[in-house]
């Protein structure tokens, strides 16, 4: 079985193969959603810094880098993907690419005092695994309530991709939802 891969589709990285998790414990954004994601963010992403929550291989993140982010921190616990992510920010640039392994929900602290050192805030992508998963029923919930934790000084933006039918609030914490695009089964919402 060939393995599963993905192309960085723009920047300095262009055409770069990216290796994917394997599909059980991860599942990668599609081509149109992360072509969505960086149109929305355009120009913004130059200079920036980007955290990837469940960032399984680390497409989106990579993909930013490649785009001119100048930081990425990933955030996984799977340890399949850590070593697939590993491996993705091999071929880019490791110096400008940080790991944050273990469960996202506790890794968060860490995340928050990494981004207080940097000065500055960050564009948070989040991608959970979908809730139909087993032993991930909770996890919006989970999501939510970690979201409405985040300090208002850490965050530019607050991206969520998620299935199309999960009704997500207005508003979560002191963060309100800005948009929301759909693309079948996965959407995506803004929040600042």
């Amino acid at each position: 079985m060939k393995p599963l891969t993905k192309k960085i589709v723009a920047g300095k990285y262009k055409g770069k193969l990216l290796k994917l998790p394997s599909k059980t414990t991860t599942r990668s954004s599609k081509g149109i959603v992360l072509e969505s994601y960086f149109n929305t963010l355009q120009f913004e992403i130059m200079d920036s810094v980007l955290v990837e929550l469940f960032s399984g291989s680390g497409s989106i993140g990579l993909e930013a880098l490649s785009r001119g982010a100048k930081r990425i921190i990933f955030m996984e616990r799977d340890r399949d993907a850590l070593k697939v992510l590993r491996g993705n920010i091999a071929q880019t640039d490791p110096a400008a690419c940080e790991v944050i392994a273990g469960d996202t929900f506790e890794t968060i602290a860490q995340t928050l005092a990494r981004l207080k050192q940097l000065g500055e805030p960050a564009y948070f992508f989040i991608d959970p695994p979908f809730s139909i998963r087993e032993g991930h029923e909770d996890i919006y919930d989970n999501m939510l309530s970690l979201i409405a934790k985040l300090p208002r000084e850490a965050v530019r933006l607050i991206t969520i991709e998620h299935m199309s039918g999960l009704e997500l609030p207005d508003a979560i914490g002191s963060y309100s939802l800005q948009k929301r695009k759909k693309f079948g089964k996965t959407s995506l919402s803004y929040y600042l």
